[in-house]
């Protein structure tokens, strides 16, 4: 499987019930893509990738409940916990011009506007009304972004890029002009 076919989009997180049934945390919350695919591929923690047929779906506060054709047990469930879960893009509605899967700005080369290097985006947490970057370099504070044009003003997923406008108390913070008070 490669990236360019599937989006990570959560992790089985529990088994639920006696039947079989899953709950599957996704990185956005919000996401409705769950209860629109048919298939999933799910990455187990031993590295094996399986994919499922989803035969049921039911969104619940903070996760999705799911079930897989075959998965008839809370032992066969459990046995999946700890998965990554995958969709395939060719079964998802292409992004709208400007908009943007999640799981394309992980990976992304994150630079300032004068194109010095920030590190990788690494995470994406959907915690609030937008989500924020999480972009990592070795040596560096990890640095949290809202993915928002006005800490973002440029995205190009081709080039593997994405251009940081920090916001200002982070700049000043790595700055070293010799003040020392």
């Amino acid at each position: 499987m490669s990236t360019s076919t599937c989006l990570e989009l959560g992790y089985v997180a529990r088994a639920h019930g006696l039947k079989g049934e899953v709950a599957v945390r996704s990185f956005d919350p919000a996401s409705e893509t769950l209860g629109t695919v048919d298939r999933v591929r799910l990455r187990l923690r031993s590295g094996e990738e399986r994919e499922m047929v989803v035969e049921s779906f039911r969104g619940a506060n903070k996760e999705d409940l799911l079930g897989f054709e075959g998965v008839e047990t809370r032992v066969a469930a459990e046995a999946l916990v700890g998965s990554k879960v995958f969709v395939y893009r060719e079964d998802l509605e292409p992004p709208e011009e400007g908009e943007f899967f999640q799981g394309d700005l992980v990976g992304l080369a994150a630079v300032d506007e004068q194109g010095a290097s920030l590190g990788t985006v690494e995470e994406v947490w959907a915690t609030g009304e937008v989500p924020n970057l999480v972009i990592r370099a070795k040596g560096r504070p990890e640095l949290v972004v809202p993915f928002a044009d006005e800490f973002v003003p440029s995205v190009d997923i081709a080039a593997g890029r994405i251009v940081i406008r920090p916001p200002e108390y982070l700049e000043v913070e790595g700055r070293d002009d010799g003040d020392a008070g």
